[in-house]
C-alpha cells in the first residue's frame, strides 16, 4: 500500500496544483525538518489544510469532516486514551452498535487503526479531518479545565493554600535585587505554593516547569504519565524560578550551569522533601521537582503490589545473615523504593545500616546515608570501602555502575554483610552476567547473589470508572492467553477520579530469580543467562515478568494495554 506522502503526491500532481519543482521541493525540506509532506505544503503556501482534505477524501473515497461544527460525546472519548489519541493523532466521534468512528487526517496509518481495534474490541470505520482541527479537538475534550493562568491560579487560592517550607532560606538572603524582590511578591509566592499543593494532591512523583518561547509550562508527572496543568507568562517566569532556587538553596545569579538542590515542606501535617534539578535550556532555565514521600517507605514490602508468593521469596532473601540482593530495571521502574521498603523493614536498634547514594532519595531516621559527590573523589567504589570500616551489618548501594563497585560490593557480601543494590538489565538472570562483564569472577558471583530480581511498574485500573469489556479473540490468541470460560477483564473508562486516563496508583511486577546450587554450578561453568533463566522457570517455577503481568490483567487490576506497553521486551 502506498504511504500517505506518496499517495499525496500523486494526488497533487494530478490535479496540476503542485508542480514536479515544488514537489521536489517540499520533499527536501521535510526531510531537513523532519515533518509532514502535508504541513511542508500548507506551511510554503501552496496548498490549504481544507484544500488538502477534500482532494484526499474525494481520492480515497473517504469522507471528510469539520471537527469545529461537531460536538463528541465524552462518553465516546473514554474509548480511546488520550495518550493513544496523541500518538496517532486521531479521537473517537461516535459508536453505533460494534462500529467505533475515528476522525484522522492519516487515513492509511493501517497500525493505528489495528492498534484501536485491539484496544477498544470494536470494528474501526474512519473520516477524514484537519491536523489542526485534531489537535484542537483533543486539546478541547481531553485537556478539558487542564490549562490555567497564573491570574486563574491567584483567584483561586485561599487561606489554607499556604504551604510552610521547613528551613526556609528565605529570611537569610541579603540581596537587594530587583528579581528577589519579586519572587517575594504574594502572588509569585501563592503560585509556587499552590502549584506545589496542587501537585501533591494530584499524586505527582515529579513537576516539570519548561520555559518556551512565549511562556512557562508546568507539567505533572501522575502515574509514569506527564499531564499540562498550568501555563505561567514569560514575565514571570525567572521571579518563579528564583522562588524555587530560594527554597532549595541554590544560587540564584548563576544561570548558565546545571544545579541540584532539595528542599522540605509541611502542608496537610506531612512533611515531603523535594528533590531539584535546574537545566538552562535555550529560553531559560527547566526546573524538575522530585516529590519524596515518606509514607510511601512506612506501606512495605507488602504495599507494593506484589503477590504474596513473591513477596514470602523477598522475606526469605533478607532474613540471612549475609549475601547480595539485586533489583534490576530501567530508570523510574521502582528499584529505589522497594530497596528503601526493604532497609526500612530492617531498620531496628541493634542493627547498623549504612547507605551510599546518588543522590540521597528519601532521609531515614536510624540509618546512616552517604552522599556520593565524584568530583571531590567520593565515588560509589570509595564510599563502599569506608563505610566497610563502620561495621555495617545491612549495606545499600544505590546503583552498582563500575567494576570497581561491582567488584567491593561482592566481596562485602561474603564477609557478613547483607547487602542490596540496583543494576540495569531487562530480566533477572541479566544481573549475572553483567556483573561478569564488569570483570567478576563467576565464582564469586555464584557465592555471593542470593537472589536477583527484575522489576517494573503498571499502572492500576481506576475503581472509579472501572468497567468489563470483551477482549477479541484474535487478540488473545496472538498473546498466547487461553483464560479460563467466565474470565471477565477489565479496562478504565476515564473519570474526574483519574484524570480521564482510566488508571489510579501503580503496582509492581516482578521477576524473582533465587540462586541455588544447581544455579551456581552454572554461573561458574558460565553458562548463558537464556539458560539459567529457562532452568529456573522450568524447575523453580520462576514467574517472569510477563506472566505476572498477564496474572494481575486475568484478575482485573490492570489492562491489557498496559501490559503489553510495560512487558514489550518480553
Amino acid at each position: 500500500m502506498k504511504t500517505l506522502k506518496e499517495k499525496i503526491i500523486e494526488i497533487l500532481i494530478n490535479s496540476r496544483n503542485l508542480t514536479k519543482d515544488q514537489v521536489d521541493e517540499a520533499i527536501r525540506i521535510q526531510k531537513e525538518k523532519n515533518i509532514g509532506l502535508d504541513k511542508v505544503l500548507v506551511q510554503k503556501g501552496w496548498v490549504t489544510e481544507k484544500e488538502l482534505l477534500i482532494l484526499l477524501a474525494k481520492e480515497l473515497n473517504i469522507p471528510p469532516i469539520d471537527l469545529s461544527r461537531y460536538k463528541i460525546d465524552p462518553q465516546i472519548l473514554t474509548m480511546v486514551p488520550e495518550r493513544i489519541a496523541r500518538q496517532y493523532h486521531l479521537i473517537p466521534i461516535s459508536q453505533i452498535g460494534r462500529t467505533l468512528t475515528l476522525a484522522t487526517a492519516d487515513p492509511l496509518n493501517i497500525f493505528a487503526l489495528d492498534d484501536i481495534k485491539n484496544i477498544t474490541g470494536y470494528e474501526v470505520d474512519i473520516v477524514m479531518s484537519t491536523d489542526s482541527d485534531i489537535e484542537n479537538a483533543i486539546k478541547k475534550y481531553y485537556t478539558k479545565d487542564v490549562l490555567k493562568t497564573m491570574s486563574d491560579m491567584v483567584k483561586e487560592i485561599g487561606e489554607d493554600d499556604t504551604i510552610k517550607v521547613i528551613d526556609d532560606a528565605d529570611e537569610k538572603l541579603e540581596i537587594g535585587t530587583s528579581l528577589v524582590d519579586e519572587s517575594r511578591k504574594a502572588p509569585i509566592v501563592q503560585v509556587v505554593n499552590l502549584a506545589i499543593k496542587e501537585a501533591v494532591k494530584q499524586r505527582a512523583s515529579d513537576i516539570h516547569l519548561e520555559p518556551e518561547q512565549d511562556g512557562m509550562r508546568v507539567r505533572y508527572r501522575v502515574d509514569g504519565a506527564l499531564h499540562d496543568v498550568y501555563r505561567f507568562p514569560k514575565k514571570n517566569q525567572n521571579a518563579i524560578l528564583v522562588r524555587l532556587k530560594i527554597m532549595s538553596r541554590l544560587d540564584i545569579t548563576e544561570w548558565r550551569l546545571p544545579q541540584d538542590g532539595r528542599f522540605k515542606i509541611r502542608i496537610a501535617n506531612k512533611e515531603i522533601d523535594f528533590r531539584v534539578s535546574v537545566l538552562p535550556t535555550t529560553y531559560g532555565q527547566k526546573v524538575v521537582l522530585r516529590l519524596l514521600d515518606k509514607a510511601n517507605l512506612a506501606i512495605g514490602l507488602d504495599g507494593l503490589g506484589f503477590f504474596p508468593e513473591t513477596t514470602a521469596l523477598f522475606k526469605e532473601a533478607i532474613s540471612r545473615p549475609y549475601g547480595m540482593l539485586l533489583v534490576t530495571g530501567p530508570t523510574g521502574s521502582g528499584k529505589s523504593t522497594t530497596l528503601y521498603s526493604i532497609v526500612n523493614q530492617l531498620n531496628t536498634p541493634e542493627r547498623n545500616i549504612i547507605t551510599v547514594e546518588d543522590p540521597v532519595e528519601y532521609e531515614i531516621d536510624g540509618i546512616t546515608q552517604i552522599h556520593v559527590q565524584p568530583d571531590i573523589g567520593l565515588t560509589f567504589a570509595n564510599g563502599l570501602r569506608a563505610l566497610l570500616r563502620q561495621n555495617p551489618d545491612v549495606i545499600m548501594v544505590g546503583e552498582i555502575r563500575d567494576s570497581e563497585t561491582a567488584d567491593i560490593a561482592v566481596k562485602a557480601s561474603l564477609t557478613g554483610q547483607l547487602l542490596f543494590s540496583t543494576l540495569h538489565t531487562n530480566d533477572a538472570s541479566g544481573a549475572i552476567a553483567r556483573l561478569i562483564d564488569m570483570g567478576v569472577e563467576p565464582f564469586l558471583v555464584a557465592s555471593s547473589l542470593i537472589m536477583a530480581c527484575a522489576q517494573r511498574l503498571c499502572r492500576k485500573i481506576c475503581p472509579a470508572c472501572k468497567e468489563p469489556y470483551e477482549v477479541p479473540r484474535e487478540m488473545l490468541d496472538k498473546i498466547g492467553l487461553k483464560p479460563e470460560k467466565g474470565t471477565v477483564f477489565y479496562r478504565g473508562r476515564g473519570c474526574s477520579a483519574c484524570l480521564n486516563t482510566g488508571y489510579r496508583g501503580r503496582m509492581g511486577l516482578l521477576e524473582v530469580l533465587m540462586i541455588d546450587d544447581q544455579i551456581r554450578e552454572m554461573i561458574v561453568k558460565r553458562i548463558p543467562s537464556d539458560e539459567i533463566k529457562n532452568y529456573a522457570i522450568k524447575n523453580n517455577g520462576m514467574v517472569t515478568l510477563w506472566d505476572d503481568a498477564v496474572k494481575k490483567f486475568t484478575l482485573g487490576l490492570t489492562s491489557l494495554e498496559e501490559v503489553l506497553r510495560v512487558t514489550s521486551e518480553e
